[in-house]
C-alpha cells in the first residue's frame, strides 16, 4: 500500500511539474504586460451553475448593532435563499439573499443558510457571534487609492461598486466599497464634522446607493490638521475647526485640498503633518454614522496610544458596527496597543506594483503572528492587480502571473485583509481569475484566523504553513529565485502523519495523496499552494488489547 501511495504522490508531482512548465514566466524585460495575453495563464476553474455559498463562515456583531451581510453564492440565477435558526432580531430576504436588523442578545448562533436555484441547492453553517468583537475574518473589499488617488470621485465609487456587483466578485464575499483620501472640504453641518468637496455632492445618498447593492461603505481620515493629501483631518488648530491655510490665497484648489510647495518644493502640505490642539474626531463620527459607514481607514505616522483609543471608544459609543482600520507602519513596539484596539492595522509603507516591493512587504511580517486573530489582522497594504496608477493615469500591473499569483496566495496565508487597488471597471479575465476562487479565500477567511508561518526558509525558497479549522493545513511553497526549482516538503517538516491528500487550491483539484512527502515544481518567483488534509487523526488510539 506504501509503495502504491508513494507512486501516486510521484505522478501527481510530475503532473504538477508539467503543469507548471506550461506556464511561464513573463519577465520584466518583455515591458509592460498586455493582459489579453494572459488568458492562457489562468488556473481557476470557472464557477459551476449549481449554487455555492462562499465567504466566511464566522461572523461578529456587537449585540444592538446595526446586522448587516449579503450571502455570497456563485451559481445561476434566479437564486433564492433561507435560513434556519437565525437569531431573533435579524431577518433574511429571500430574493436577495441580504440579512438585516439586529441582534438583541450576546451569544453565538449556529444558523443553516441555504442557496437553491433551477439546478440544486447548497447548505451551509454560518455562525453569527454576538459579542465584543467584530471582523472577525479578514476585510475583503476595494479602495480607491491605487487607482484613483486623489482624483477620486462620487462617480469612481459607483463605477467600481457596480463592477463588483456585475462581475461577480459580491459573490465570492468580496463587500467593502473604501473612498481613501481625497473627499474631504471644510467643516459644517449638523455636528460640525469634516463636509464632501463638491467632488461628492450627496454622500448620504452614495452610501444609500451602495448599500443598496448589497455592499459596505468606508472612509478616510487622519488625526492630523490635514491628510497625507492635504485635505481637511480631524484635528484643528483652532476652537471652530476651521483651518487657517485654507484661507491663505494660493494655498487650496478648488476641492480644498492644500497645494502650496513645502520647503522642498513638493506640493503637499508638510506644514500640517502635526496633530493641532483641538479634536473633532467625536463631530466626525457622528457625521460618518448619519451617512452610514462601515470601515475607516484612520492614517498618520507615528500611530500613537492616544490617537489609537480616542478614535476606537468614538466608534465604539455608536450603534453602528464600523472596522477600525489604522495606517500606516505600525511600529512593533505597540503590537499589543493594535491588537486591542483596531481590527486593522497597517504594518509597512505603501506597496507598489513590483516583484522587489512584494517581497519586502509580504514576507516580513511573522513577528506580528502572535498579535493576529479574529477581529484583528496586520496589512501589508492593498493588492496590486489590474489596471493600477495612483491616479489619475493607469496601468496595468507590472507584477508577471507568477509574481501575482504569489501576491494573492501569500497575503491570503497571512490573514492579511485583502483590498483591490484597481480599477475594478477594467477587470480582465485573469485578474478575475485571481480574485474568485473560493478555495484559495477560504484560506484567508479561515475562522481560526492563524497567520501563516515559515517551516522552511533556504536556498531562496520558503515554505509557509497555515492550520485551518477542521484540522487541515495549507502550504505555500514560495519561490524567491529567478529559475525554476523543484521542492520536497515531508510531513515530519509540518507536524502531520498518516496518509495524506494533497489539493491544488488554484486548479481546485486533489494532485497528489502520500503517507510521507510531497514533490513539486515552482517557478520563478512564483508559488504552489495546497490544503493538505485530513490532518492528524482526531480519533483515539488503542493498543486493541
Amino acid at each position: 500500500m506504501k509503495s502504491s501511495l508513494l507512486k501516486i504522490s510521484k505522478i501527481a508531482a510530475l503532473f504538477v511539474a508539467v503543469g507548471f512548465t506550461c506556464f511561464q514566466t513573463l519577465t520584466a524585460q518583455q515591458g509592460r504586460i498586455n493582459p489579453d495575453t494572459l488568458k492562457k495563464y489562468i488556473l481557476t476553474p470557472p464557477p459551476k451553475e449549481t449554487p455555492r455559498i462562499n465567504g466566511a463562515k464566522v461572523f461578529g456583531v456587537r449585540p444592538g448593532s446595526v446586522f448587516f451581510y449579503t450571502i455570497p453564492a456563485t451559481g445561476k440565477r434566479p437564486m433564492t435563499f433561507s435560513a434556519v435558526n437565525l437569531p431573533k432580531g435579524l431577518k433574511l430576504d429571500a430574493q436577495t439573499g441580504r440579512i438585516t436588523g439586529s441582534v438583541k442578545k450576546a451569544g453565538t448562533y449556529r444558523v443553516s443558510l441555504k442557496a437553491t436555484n433551477a439546478l440544486g441547492n447548497d447548505e451551509r453553517e454560518f455562525r453569527i457571534i454576538a459579542g465584543d468583537q467584530i471582523g472577525l475574518t479578514p476585510a475583503m473589499g476595494w479602495n480607491s487609492w491605487n487607482c484613483w488617488g486623489e482624483a477620486i470621485d462620487r462617480e469612481k465609487v459607483l463605477a467600481a461598486a457596480k463592477a463588483m456587483v456585475e462581475t461577480d466578485l459580491i459573490n465570492h464575499g468580496w463587500s467593502y466599497i473604501n473612498i481613501d483620501d481625497g473627499w474631504q472640504a471644510i467643516r459644517g453641518g449638523k455636528y460640525n464634522g469634516i463636509q464632501p468637496n463638491k467632488k461628492f455632492p450627496d454622500m448620504k445618498g452614495l452610501f444609500d446607493q451602495v448599500h443598496g447593492m448589497g455592499l459596505r461603505i468606508g472612509i478616510y481620515s487622519g488625526p492630523w490638521v490635514g491628510t497625507y493629501a492635504g485635505f481637511v483631518g480631524s484635528y484643528s488648530d483652532n476652537p471652530d475647526g476651521t483651518s487657517d491655510w485654507i484661507n491663505e490665497p494660493g494655498t487650496v484648489d478648488e476641492h480644498y485640498r492644500y497645494i502650496k510647495p513645502n520647503a522642498n518644493g513638493r506640493r503637499g502640505h508638510g506644514v500640517n503633518y502635526h496633530h493641532g490642539k483641538y479634536s473633532f474626531v467625536k463631530n466626525d463620527v457622528r457625521q460618518w454614522m448619519d451617512w452610514g459607514i462601515d470601515y475607516l481607514k484612520y492614517d498618520w505616522n507615528p500611530n500613537d496610544y492616544y490617537h489609537v483609543k480616542e478614535m476606537h471608544d468614538a466608534l465604539r459609543e455608536q450603534k453602528r458596527d464600523v472596522l477600525f482600520s489604522m495606517s500606516n507602519s505600525g511600529p512593533y513596539g505597540d503590537a499589543m496597543m493594535f491588537e486591542k484596539y483596531a481590527n486593522v492595522w497597517r504594518t509597512t509603507g505603501d506597496i507598489r506594483d513590483n516583484w522587489d516591493r512584494i517581497k519586502s512587504l509580504g514576507f516580513s511580517q511573522t513577528k506580528w503572528a502572535p498579535f493576529v486573530g479574529p477581529g484583528h489582522f496586520a496589512d501589508p497594504d492593498m493588492l496590486v492587480v489590474g489596471y493600477v496608477g495612483w491616479g489619475p493615469n493607469l496601468h496595468y500591473t507590472a507584477l508577471t502571473p507568477d509574481q501575482q499569483y504569489t501576491h494573492i496566495s501569500l497575503w491570503s496565508m497571512l490573514c492579511s485583509p485583502l483590498l483591490l487597488g484597481c480599477d475594478l471597471s477594467r477587470l480582465d479575465e485573469f485578474t478575475l481569475s485571481l480574485l474568485t476562487n473560493d478555495e484559495v479565500i477560504e484560506v484567508n477567511q479561515d475562522p481560526l484566523g492563524k497567520m501563516a508561518m515559515p517551516i522552511i526558509d533556504r536556498d531562496g525558497y520558503i515554505v509557509y504553513q497555515k492550520p485551518l479549522e477542521d484540522g487541515s493545513v495549507a502550504m505555500g511553497i514560495f519561490n524567491l529565485n529567478d529559475h525554476k526549482i523543484e521542492v520536497t516538503v515531508t510531513w515530519s517538516n509540518l507536524g502531520i502523519r498518516g496518509t495524506q491528500k494533497v489539493r491544488d487550491l488554484w486548479r481546485q483539484q486533489d494532485i497528489a495523496e502520500s503517507d510521507r512527502e510531497f514533490k513539486t515544481a515552482v517557478n520563478p518567483h512564483g508559488v504552489v499552494l495546497v490544503r493538505i488534509y485530513p490532518g492528524n487523526s482526531r480519533i483515539q488510539a488503542t493498543s486493541g488489547r
